[in-house]
């Protein structure tokens, strides 16, 4: 039963409620200003509307005043401001094309950003899903393309920012990177200039995945005089352009990646996030560039909880990942986000990376409803203990051959040397050669194709998919559990963005509350999802 004090409220708003389900309903009410009163006896409610004042009686006091609270006004304000969006929000890259044009043009169309996930894509690949997307955004410029690393072809890395720069493709995510390149940097200072009152003007944005203090330094100061130096006399850059990138950082928003499904150090993001942003602190004080650097957070966030978390830490603005790879419009087969949609928290595993094999890097997949994780882990190891394919013992090589590679070793680099020699005959003539380099790349056929059988929908493979995914993604099944967004028909990219921004601010607003010493119901935080606009 509600408890009201019987007193005329100033202003007419309504008396102060101290009972927890009347609290609750006031509290979720985050666009409207409320009131924390305290009565004599100590007990504290809240109260409608934004006046400091007593009530008449003084049966009640107001000790404090929280103001309105939207889920825009989470992060750094100048996030939206420079990015022409409404939330400090980001549906972040998946690598082939996962988080694809569908969904890059939704989140533009809903006034967010994301990425579209060129990693594993060939350029001429990429320069169509560009075509494609700015034929559905139009004049927007709140989207963006992934220049994924690539160590083992450098060449590649450049050819994708040539179809970058060229196609005038407004934002640029850098992700993977351990050391600035050529391409990283062409992307950061191709056309730079002074407007008229003489501010530093970016042609594009550059964001940064980071997840050690020294690759986040990298980005978070002007690049190398050496490497501009270098780029000027190949003739891509010009002198200006060189000049005026000395003044700015190579990324003005530098993304903090804890526990993720991509390519990371799996360190926990409560522990380096707060380091990066006082490395940020640090570094503006040594050497100020023109603009601050925001610093965002990624991996792990798969509910309101993490996502208010993130920002309680200092976020300016986060990315998802995992959760999107379950929506309508990402560039996966119905039926791999059927599999999806089953996980749970401590569904995953490690696995090495099929990009960068050879350098022992390794992502984080989905383990339930696949073998894919196990599968590779024993291509990992084959790898590290025999110097050749031919060195494998004939009956281990044939379980290789039939309960993974789905085919004969001879044919499975038949295949790859077809391909190599289509993109770059110098690795078949290295493989040729080096025969620990053959091995490698008949692995990585099998680590490759797992990603593009998942988003083909090759059901023959089905045992062999390869999701990328965290905890985040177990996170999310579980908080939509019996809500809309438990329909896979119904997990639109803006609703699970809109649901878990929304969510993030409730669960801010409970937090206020109980540090003011209001007393909510345990359940107070946990926001349920419902269709937003």
């Amino acid at each position: 039963m509600n408890t009201h004090v019987p007193t005329a409220w100033p202003g007419g708003e309504g008396a102060p409620v101290f009972d927890g389900h009347g609290m609750l309903e006031l509290a979720q009410r985050i666009t409207e200003p409320v009131r924390v009163v305290a009565r004599r006896d100590g007990r504290m409610g809240l109260a409608a509307g934004g006046v400091m004042a007593p009530a008449p009686d003084g049966e009640v006091a107001v000790v404090g005043v929280l103001p309105a609270l939207y889920p825009e006004w989470l992060g750094d304000r100048s996030f939206g401001r420079v990015h022409g969006v409404r939330f400090p929000y980001v549906a972040g890259e998946m690598a082939r094309g996962i988080s694809g044009t569908a969904l890059v043009a939704r989140m533009a169309e809903a006034e967010m950003l994301a990425f579209f996930g060129a990693g594993g894509l060939l350029p001429d690949e990429v320069e169509r899903a560009v075509h494609e997307v700015r034929t559905h955004v139009g004049p927007r410029r709140n989207w963006g393309v992934n220049l994924l690393h690539t160590p083992v072809d450098t060449a590649l890395e450049d050819r994708i920012a040539d179809v970058l720069l060229r196609a005038d493709v407004p934002m640029v995510s850098a992700s993977a990177h351990l050391e600035l390149t050529p391409a990283v940097v062409r992307c950061a200072a191709s056309g730079l200039r002074r407007d008229r009152e003489g501010r530093i003007v970016r042609r594009r944005a550059v964001f940064a995945k980071v997840s050690r203090l020294e690759t986040a330094e990298r980005f978070m100061l002007p690049a190398p005089a050496v490497l501009l130096r270098h780029l000027v006399e190949a003739g891509r850059l010009t002198e200006e352009e060189e000049a005026l990138a000395a003044h700015v950082p190579v990324a003005e928003d530098v993304t903090v990646e804890g526990d993720s499904g991509g390519h990371t150090d799996g360190r926990p993001l409560l522990a380096v996030l707060p380091a990066v942003l006082a490395l940020r602190e640090r570094l503006a004080a040594r050497r100020p560039v023109a603009r601050p650097v925001r610093v965002g957070a990624a991996g792990g966030l798969g509910d309101p909880a993490a996502v208010a978390a993130a920002f309680a830490l200092g976020a300016a603005y986060v990315v998802t990942g995992s959760v999107n790879q379950m929506a309508v419009e990402a560039g996966v087969c119905d039926d791999a986000k059927a599999l999806l949609a089953q996980a749970g928290i401590a569904d995953t595993a490690l696995a090495p990376a099929a990009d960068m094999f050879e350098l022992g890097a390794q992502v984080q997949v989905l383990r339930r409803g696949t073998m894919f994780a196990g599968r590779a882990a024993r291509l990992a190891r084959m790898y590290r203990q025999y110097p050749s394919l031919e060195a494998i013992p004939a009956p281990e090589r044939e379980k290789l051959e039939r309960e993974v590679l789905g085919a004969s070793v001879e044919a499975v680099w038949d295949w790859t040397r077809a391909y190599w020699t289509h993109r770059d005959t110098a690795e078949v003539g290295r493989a040729e050669k080096d025969p620990k380099h053959r091995m490698a790349l008949v692995f990585q056929w099998y680590l490759g194709s797992s990603s593009r059988w998942a988003v083909t929908g090759n059901t023959t493979r089905r045992s062999d998919y390869q999701l990328w995914c965290s905890p985040a993604a177990g996170a999310f099944n579980e908080w939509t559990k019996g809500t809309f967004l438990a329909e896979p028909a119904r997990r639109t990219v803006a609703q699970i963005a809109l649901n878990l921004m929304q969510g993030a601010a409730v669960v801010t607003r409970i937090r206020q509350l109980r540090t003011h010493g209001v007393e909510l119901p345990p359940h107070a935080g946990q926001y349920r999802p419902r269709p937003l606009r």
